[in-house]
């Protein structure tokens, strides 16, 4: 972990049906202008007060009245929302890919925060911090025993910039106190980017954030730089984000005057996003991947080169998110999230699935899609009805999600049930942790690639670690069936530890089918 914070989860309590007018209230009241008449905030307070004088148990009005918005904005459309005062923070922190700390990552080991990697220029790295110490005390406090939690150490460790924290570290047998000054972390967005092959760049991409389309175009110079002039484009796993970063990023594709997307609302007019001239890689062959958690603003990017013929969409559709929200920052410092219009790839396609049904069976069928695409595409999408021509006339669907031009199965060679249990246990992120603080790697990225080896005997002390440390029973079978993904995800990790995401990627994308695939059309 590092010190960002998880996306919060909203669950819907069967208590909210007692309270469906006083939800009904509170959206009449956030979505309009206009006041409610006052027999129908009495009715709302004859609710709260039969409540609290007659529930069977003691009930939290704050949280039941909050939780009711979330239920009625839900009801409009999956992706409308509430969000409350206490989570706006980490709202931000997600829009602006920044938050006030320290810069460490972090693993809970041994009940214990153990530093797996110091950003660079951070406090932590300025204030002496180094990847293996372990915090034991913040303020005073012992930070150790199986009462912590990685939202307690965030909690802890987070706070506004120019802030001081106090923290005890312990390194080679010795409490060493430090005093630290909370900066401005940023969170990286573009997670890799390299050259994959000759002339061919790779660029990750997380999310969609403010400063992304910054990151992405220095990554792209600094690989026209290298000699690319070829691009996998990777948005597989990245669930969306600022629209407006999207359309920046698909308009360095495009010359000019090309449709990127149009949006159309009951309150919002149409409106077409155009490119503008003097893209950074309008002269580059692209490929995208996607998988069904490429979502919103990964699906615009993917939709806008899709229909305009510059690149090929590679591996399986995608989640299906055609809906543009808008945040409302309420008195109390909450905010709503509503829905005002909805968006059309350049084709004219509208790519949400629909959710007539309501929330939980959107969630449900979500699910379902997930598993029934993962090895085949679904045929029921292949209709008439859901036809659209591509600039240069070839045949793409609407219906749900961006279909792929290349399909690519979901690559499960080589797992099991003893890879999954290694897997869940986080085993491998915290016998890296042990492996480097006993065995330091004086690697550059580039050597560990080529050099770093994952021995007979490495494996052995990673099966007896996981066995003892998590108690995960090694089974000879699946360890001999699962071996390579074990190795590979080793490596794969340990390199994390080192060289964060852009080292990982770089492991794994040696054996990744999709992005196999992607060079072998490039």
């Amino acid at each position: 972990m590092s010190e960002e914070s998880p996306k919060a989860l909203y669950w819907l309590p069967a208590l909210l049906t007692l309270v469906a007018a006083g939800g009904l209230w509170v959206g009449t009241e956030l979505l309009s202008k206009h006041s409610v008449n006052n027999k129908e905030i009495k009715k709302l307070e004859q609710i709260f007060e039969v409540l609290d004088n007659q529930y069977v148990d003691k009930i939290n009005k704050e949280e039941v009245f909050e939780e009711t918005i979330s239920e009625l904005l839900h009801k409009l459309d999956p992706h409308s929302n509430y969000i409350s005062a206490k989570d706006i923070k980490q709202l931000d922190e997600q829009t602006n890919a920044a938050f006030g700390g320290i810069g460490v990552r972090f693993l809970l080991f041994r009940d214990t925060i153990c530093v797996t990697h110091v950003n660079e220029l951070s406090p932590a790295q300025l204030g002496g911090l180094k990847r293996g110490d372990r915090i034991v005390a913040i303020e005073n406090k012992p930070s150790c025993g199986t009462f912590m939690t990685n939202e307690k150490v965030m909690s802890r460790l987070k706070g506004a910039p120019n802030t001081k924290v106090n923290i005890t570290i312990f390194r080679k047998g010795k409490k060493l106190k430090k005093t630290l000054t909370r900066g401005i972390i940023p969170i990286q967005t573009v997670n890799c980017s390299y050259l994959i092959a000759k002339e061919v760049g790779y660029i990750k991409i997380a999310q969609f954030s403010v400063p992304t389309a910054n990151e992405f175009k220095a990554a792209a110079a600094r690989l026209l730089q290298s000699g690319m002039k070829k691009l996998v484009l990777d948005l597989r796993g990245n669930g969306g984000g600022t629209m407006e970063t999207a359309i920046q990023i698909a308009d360095e594709f495009l010359p000019a005057n090309r449709v990127i997307l149009s949006s159309k609302g009951l309150h919002s007019a149409e409106k077409k996003y155009p490119s503008t001239a003097g893209g950074l890689l309008e002269n580059i062959k692209v490929v995208v991947l996607i998988d069904a958690q490429s979502a919103s603003a990964s699906e615009i990017l993917a939709g806008a080169l899709q229909d305009n013929d510059r690149a090929t969409i590679v591996g399986r559709r995608s989640y299906g998110k055609g809906l543009i929200q808008q945040d409302k920052r309420l008195s109390d410092g909450s905010n709503i999230r509503i829905t005002i219009a909805r968006y059309y790839t350049p084709s004219g396609r509208s790519i949400q699935r629909p959710y007539k049904k309501g929330y939980e069976a959107y969630k449900e069928a979500e699910e379902r899609a997930y598993a029934d695409e993962y090895f085949k595409p679904d045929s029921s999408v292949f209709v008439d009805s859901l036809k659209y021509k591509t600039r240069k006339g070839r045949t793409v669907y609407g219906g749900g999600g961006i279909m792929p031009d290349v399909f690519v199965p979901g690559d499960t060679t080589g797992t099991s049930m003893y890879l999954t249990e290694l897997l869940w246990a986080g085993a491998f992120n915290a016998f890296a942790f042990d492996y480097l603080n006993q065995h330091p790697v004086q690697l550059s990225l580039p050597q560990f690639i080529t050099e770093f080896q994952v021995s007979e005997a490495l494996l052995k002390s990673f099966t007896r670690f996981a066995q003892k440390e998590f108690n995960v029973v090694f089974q000879a079978n699946e360890f001999a069936h699962s071996k390579g993904r074990i190795a590979q995800n080793l490596k794969a990790e340990i390199a994390s530890h080192l060289f964060t995401e852009n080292g990982y990627y770089r492991v794994v994308n040696a054996q990744d089918k999709e992005v196999q695939r992607a060079l072998k059309l490039l």
